[in-house]
């Protein structure tokens, strides 16, 4: 009997879908993401393309490991992480710390866990996403290159251990362009009019 690894991120989802599948499918839990930029390093070459460097996250090796294990024994691979650029990251990261060539890997999309839900997707797999995934990763990449040079400058200036990413950057810029408009507003006297008015309303001009 061939079998099937299904991989999705959550230990629970996992144990949920173990009952639904039955036994030709082993369903392992890849806990979130696996791999990722490194810690103490920008990850980002900005003078090659923006060539990035991922490294397995720390404490995930044993996890590795076992879905590693798990997939030698399998016939194909199915990738099952949440149905969004997040999940599909986590997909297109753990096939390559899989590393596996030789099997069929295929993306399953469950919107509902549902057995009737999760017995459809798993019957009609899909591609990965390139797309989807380039686009979590612009975005992990944009966050990097502006926090990791933004947050040191926070720590001296403001207080050690804040971050400053994507997000928080354009809200601090906000919040200054708003400071800057408060200093520079010049008062000036203004007065509002009020009037009552009484009168007959003209008639309607006729039109020839």
């Amino acid at each position: 009997m061939s079998k099937t690894l299904l991989i999705v991120e959550s230990p629970a989802k996992a144990k949920t879908l173990d009952r639904y599948l039955g036994a030709a499918y082993t369903v392992k839990a890849s806990v979130g993401h696996v791999r990722d930029l490194p810690q103490r390093d920008l990850g980002v070459d900005v003078e090659k393309d923006f060539a990035v460097k991922y490294v397995t996250i720390k404490g995930k090796e044993k996890v590795l490991k076992e879905l590693k294990a798990a997939a030698k024994k399998a016939d194909r691979i199915l990738l099952g992480p949440d149905p969004d650029r997040e999940g599909e990251a986590i997909a297109f990261h753990v096939v390559e710390a899989l590393g596996v060539k030789d099997k069929p890997i295929k993306r399953v999309l469950f919107n509902e866990i549902t057995k009737k839900a999760v017995l459809h997707a798993v019957e009609n797999p899909v591609e990965l996403d390139e797309k989807k995934f380039d686009s979590q990763q612009a975005r992990r990449i944009l966050d990097r290159l502006v926090g990791y040079k933004l947050s040191p400058f926070l720590w001296k200036m403001v207080k050690r251990g804040l971050s400053a990413g994507r997000v928080q950057s354009v809200a601090v810029r906000v919040v200054l362009e708003r400071e800057k408009a408060i200093r520079e507003f010049v008062p000036r006297e203004y007065w509002n009019l009020f009037a009552t008015l009484e009168g007959r309303v003209p008639p309607p001009i006729a039109r020839s």
